[in-house]
């Protein structure tokens, strides 16, 4: 029976392959951190979500060693059976604490927190308003809900409705989205944005949407996965740095990228909500609680980040360098304040093959980067995506800086 669908398989997998969009995976013989071992090789990684550093930390290493001691490998049970120990209701009060939010609901990932968090609150006579660029985790947890839905084009705020080239659909502004849903009559409308949209590394225009969302009575939800720990003064996310915290109802985020790297995500934000998803959220029902060593090692990241805002300072720092001397270099980088810093191929002939030989090229000279090309991104949008880390220091982002001109002056892109 599997004959032909093996077949068709194996097409298509050689199809990737001649277009250069197989996806291989590199293996890293070493634990995470800014040098990296591949292949027997040390090199230095620039494409990793650890932009604290933390992922390696000897302080989070020794909580979850601790906890795993005290606590044990896993709970082999759901929270509202027996898996449900007081160092996650430690974990939820301390996210809660550390967001601004009045109370936090643990899962097993930030992938299932987005798919949870649409389908219990909004059913047929409700309306979602979603970014067009929003996360995949974002646009599947949409789908799960039966709720009327709007897309608007990205970024856009106004009170318009235009052909997108790209996709040539009519795409409308978020106001637009807004007052059609009132005129529809819809009970709840939700604004669902990224807070930092990953592949381009700009940051959601959070004060402007609750100024909409307050005068068309909506609510706000933002996937903080790319902001939670670094974005803001003190790191507490996106709302920070837009100035709006305490005005978003819903925020969604992960412990695996910048709050230690391991696994498990959280949905945070109106008590009511947070109760309602306990009794509701079927990724929440029916999945294992978080085993106690992330627990455990994810307390104690936002120990360290409530006391200093160190790492993330030195985060900022990193990237504001490492942006303006790759822009002073020649090359197309999105502009932006966020360590996602995205080197882009588009404008050059044979881009998706292009930014593989990069990338290939810049691991000869010590550096792991990786090339982004469709479906990961739109055709034409290939790029490097560059993720500066407060665990690179200045030689690091020498070393990184001189092998990307070498390589750009060697394949007449500068």
């Amino acid at each position: 029976m599997y004959g032909k669908m093996k077949e068709f398989l194996a097409n298509e997998l050689n199809s990737l392959e001649e277009q250069k969009l197989y996806k291989h995976e590199r293996i890293i013989e070493s634990a995470q951190g800014a040098e990296i071992v591949v292949n027997g090789k040390k090199v230095l990684n620039f494409c990793a979500n650890n932009y604290l550093g933390l992922s390696s930390h000897p302080e989070l290493i020794k909580a979850a060693h601790e906890m795993i001691d005290h606590r044990g490998f896993g709970l082999s049970s759901v929270r509202f059976i027996c898996g449900t120990q007081d160092i996650h209701k430690e974990l939820e009060r301390k996210v809660s604490e550390f967001l601004g939010t009045e109370d936090t609901i643990l899962f097993a990932a930030a992938f299932d927190a987005n798919g949870a968090v649409f389908e219990p609150l909004f059913g047929p006579e409700d309306a979602i308003i979603t970014d067009a660029l929003n996360h995949a985790s974002i646009i599947d947890g949409i789908r799960l809900s039966k709720a009327q839905r709007w897309v608007y084009k990205h970024g856009d705020m106004r009170d318009i409705e235009e052909l997108d080239q790209a996709s040539g659909k009519e795409l409308k502004g978020l106001e637009r989205c807004l007052k059609e849903a009132n005129e529809k009559g819809c009970r709840f409308k939700v604004i669902a944005t990224d807070g930092v949209f990953s592949m381009d590394g700009d940051i959601a225009k959070l004060d402007e949407i609750c100024d909409l969302a307050e005068k068309y009575d909506a609510l706000v939800m933002v996937d903080e996965c790319h902001a939670s720990g670094f974005m803001g003064k003190t790191g507490r996310g996106t709302h920070e740095y837009r100035g709006v915290m305490g005005r978003i109802d819903i925020i969604t985020t992960t412990f695996g990228k910048a709050l230690g790297g391991a696994l498990g995500g959280c949905i945070s934000g109106r008590k009511e909500i947070i109760n309602w998803m306990r009794n509701k959220a079927r990724p929440y029902l029916f999945s294992n609680s978080l085993a106690p060593a992330i627990v455990g090692a994810t307390i104690k990241c936002l120990d360290i980040l409530s006391a200093s805002t160190e790492l993330r300072d030195k985060l900022e720092r990193n990237t504001k360098r490492f942006r303006k001397e790759m822009t002073d270099a020649g090359f197309d980088i999105i502009p932006g304040d966020h360590p996602i810093t995205p080197i882009m191929f588009g404008k050059y002939e044979n881009c998706s093959a292009l930014a593989v030989e990069f990338a290939n090229r810049m691991l000869q000279e010590g550096i792991y980067v990786i090339a982004f090309s469709f479906p990961v991104v739109p055709r034409g949008k290939d790029r490097i995506r560059v993720q500066i880390s407060a665990a690179h220091d200045d030689a690091h982002l020498d070393k990184a800086i001189a092998a990307f001109i070498k390589v750009g002056k060697e394949l007449k892109m500068i």
